[in-house]
């Protein structure tokens, strides 16, 4: 076997690896962010007594519910993020270090 297909196979296979992780990644967070502000626009328009039923002094649930629209969409992102540091971003690390294209550059290490 080549010395260029003995390189070939790892690398593919941490192509791989990425791919399902950064996919993973994207619908874990976009399905966090839009699937709770699908479930607003659903109990909006369906549950229009719960929404307004009083929750937190007397602020109506439709309106908690909305205001609680950006600390998710920030835990989504911290989710994102953290997931990038932990999983992504070292995969990504390792198939650029391994690519022939990347042979002889100097890289960097990250965080």
């Amino acid at each position: 076997m080549p010395h260029g297909d003995a390189h070939a196979r790892p690398h593919h296979g941490d192509l791989r690896r990425l791919r399902r992780r950064y996919r993973l990644q994207r619908r874990v967070t976009t399905l966090l962010a839009l699937g709770y502000f699908t479930a607003f626009l659903i109990l909006s328009a369906g549950e229009p007594a719960l929404m307004a039923r009083p929750l937190l002094g007397g602020l109506p649930t439709g309106l908690v519910l909305a205001l609680s629209h950006v600390p998710v969409t920030w835990l989504a992102v911290l989710v994102y993020e953290r997931t990038a540091r932990r999983y992504v971003d070292p995969l990504a690390f390792r198939v650029t270090r391994h690519a022939p294209w990347a042979a002889g550059t100097e890289r960097e290490r990250l965080p």
